[in-house]
């Protein structure tokens, strides 16, 4: 997962970088709402790490959601879609549903 939004870079400023290098590091250099979602089973990506990351966003009152999917691995959502569908349709309806995003309807 990577932090710069394409369209709208509001944290971090610097290059983009994964969760795993330092959350609580990185947070209070965010500017707008997060959303952060991961693996259970991502052993680059420990629970300690995703308490760290939300307690710092907390203390800079960033508003944000973390989404834990238990038993995932990393890069569940996009090299693994099929093998974890259900997480993946999942973590897509967060994304969208974090954007402000209907899905489409197919015809």
């Amino acid at each position: 997962m990577t932090w710069r939004h394409q369209r709208n870079t509001c944290a971090p400023r610097r290059a983009a970088r994964s969760i795993a290098s330092s959350p609580s590091a990185s947070a209070a250099r965010f500017s707008c709402p997060a959303l952060a979602i991961f693996g259970g089973a991502d052993q680059a990506i420990p629970s300690e790490a995703r308490d760290e990351f939300d307690a710092a966003l907390n203390a800079v009152g960033i508003e944000h959601r973390i989404v834990v999917y238990e038993g995932a691995p990393h890069s569940f959502f996009d090299r693994k879609a099929l093998q974890y569908a259900d997480a993946s349709a999942d973590a897509w309806r967060q994304v969208l549903d974090f954007m402000g995003v209907s899905p489409r309807r197919p015809s």
